[in-house]
């Protein structure tokens, strides 16, 4: 009788993780929460539910794509999470495998990346990020344009991270767009922040530790930043918000792709089909505030707080090219460092 029962859970897994006892993925993702989150809550979902077993490998996006590079051939990642950026990169390196189209499904059409070699996991805007209160006490309206960049009255009140970091790059290229260029006229973003801009920055600061400390000082009144980030500083109290530039934040999209050359092809198709379901989205919402690429979840007020969720706010965000961008990102990284941060 016993080898005659099945249980639930085990019906209802998929083809390929009937299949997956005793097998390993590796995967490539973030340290800091998103490591804590994965390997307490997500990763033994998906174990439970699979019956494989997961092996976390650390590292920021440049790390996980310098993995992918040093193993070309050879690969020992199965699955790699990594910011849109380098996600280009890897995808014109021919690292990652094509998407399987029904995890697709249900997903916004900014979740998808090019040729479908790789899926977004959750959405991240860059926008201005501000202390409610210090605005109040001084009258002032909520930032509204990037062109707020540039207003005198935030003279040593404004953060913004450098370019080697994603929002720093992103504010570059918002000020060159808001001053007749973009990215393939990046000079006039260049002499906003040589003028207007740099007069009022108190730091180019890439540690968002230290952002956040320096709002909860009250040494600045608003930043550059990520909608998660703030939502984690307003999620502990601090009288933040995040404002959209009518003219669009910026799109930062957290990606996955299966690696080309994956022993576990299935497997890590599988686990891409797992974290972009409503179930998983609505974690990565709350715990990392990354907005759910899938479509079909909802969350409340408070689980929403700063981030783009919705498809008003999601199709009004710009998209970067990274295909030009990847291309020139160290010369500008050169001129960043001889023109503004000497």
């Amino acid at each position: 009788m016993k080898n005659i029962l099945v249980t639930t859970s085990l019906l209802a897994l998929s083809t390929a993780a009937a299949h997956a006892q005793d097998q390993t993925l590796y995967l490539g993702a973030y340290g800091g929460s998103t490591e804590t989150l994965m390997q307490e809550t997500v990763i033994p979902m998906w174990e439970a539910r699979t019956g494989a077993t997961v092996v976390y490998v650390p590292g920021n996006s440049t790390d996980t794509l310098a993995k992918l590079r040093a193993q070309e051939g050879a690969q020992d990642l199965d699955v790699v999470f990594l910011d849109d950026g380098p996600m280009s990169q890897a995808i014109g390196f021919g690292y990652c495998d094509t998407v399987n189209e029904e995890t697709f499904a249900d997903l916004y059409d900014a979740a998808r990346m090019p040729e479908g070699k790789a899926v977004g996991v959750g959405i991240i805007a860059t926008g201005i990020a501000y202390n409610t209160e210090m605005f109040a006490k001084n009258g002032w309206d909520a930032p509204s344009s990037w062109n707020d960049l540039a207003d005198p009255k935030y003279a040593g009140l404004l953060v913004v991270p450098p370019i080697t970091n994603g929002y720093g790059l992103h504010a570059l290229i918002a000020s060159a767009m808001m001053n007749g260029g973009g990215v393939n006229n990046i000079e006039p973003g260049f002499v906003a922040f040589e003028g207007a801009i740099g007069e009022n920055v108190l730091a180019y600061e890439p540690s968002s530790g230290k952002m956040s400390e320096l709002f909860q000082n009250g040494e600045i009144a608003l930043s550059v930043w990520g909608s998660g980030r703030l939502k984690a500083l307003a999620d502990s109290g601090f009288p933040g918000a995040f404002a959209y530039p009518e003219e669009g934040g910026i799109k930062l999209l957290v990606t996955a792709c299966p690696v080309v050359g994956s022993d576990l092809p299935e497997l890590a198709q599988d686990f891409l089909q797992f974290v972009t379901s409503p179930e998983i989205q609505i974690l990565l919402a709350e715990t990392n505030g990354w907005a759910p690429v899938n479509a079909t979840v909802e969350l409340t007020a408070e689980q929403s707080v700063a981030l783009p969720v919705g498809a008003e706010i999601v199709d009004n965000l710009i998209t970067i090219d990274y295909d030009v961008v990847n291309a020139l990102r160290g010369e500008w990284t050169q001129q960043w460092t001889r023109r503004i941060e000497n």
